[in-house]
């Protein structure tokens, strides 16, 4: 089945969701698990602005492979930086890298309008990734 699972995870609390179904999926397949963070920047007129400080990447990567770990999973973490437009080939691009059978994001559920002028990072990833993909709404 899943063999190697790359988990994309953002910062947000969405992402936890996506954490843990990977723990669960990891856990019943005997897969490894790449967690992926992005420290985005994004370009402001000619100026590049970062998104994130780096002890708050790092905390967020550790914190999912931390979660995963604890959850008897085999995993460890991809830190990259790069512009929110390159967002999702940077996620296809790690996966290929990390020979992933699976990728795992969680979607963030926004209205038809705002998603016809920017399609969200998981769609965009579902689209067109050859890798499969899981979207892990949020747990109510």
């Amino acid at each position: 089945m899943f063999h190697r699972i790359l988990v994309a995870v953002d910062g947000t609390d969405a992402c936890h969701s996506a954490v843990e179904t990977t723990a669960e999926l990891a856990s019943l397949t005997g897969a490894t698990v790449r967690v992926l963070h992005i420290d985005t920047s994004d370009v402001v007129y000619d100026t590049v602005v970062p998104l994130e400080d780096d002890p708050t990447a790092h905390r967020t990567l550790q914190g999912a492979v931390s979660a995963l770990r604890q959850a008897g999973v085999e995993a460890d973490g991809e830190l990259l930086d790069g512009l929110v437009s390159d967002v999702a080939p940077a996620v296809e691009q790690a996966a290929e890298r990390f020979g992933a059978d699976l990728i795992v994001v969680s979607p963030h559920h926004r209205g038809r309008l705002a998603s016809w002028f920017a399609p969200s990072v998981s769609d965009a990833i579902a689209r067109t990734s050859e890798t499969a993909v899981l979207l892990a709404p949020g747990r109510s």
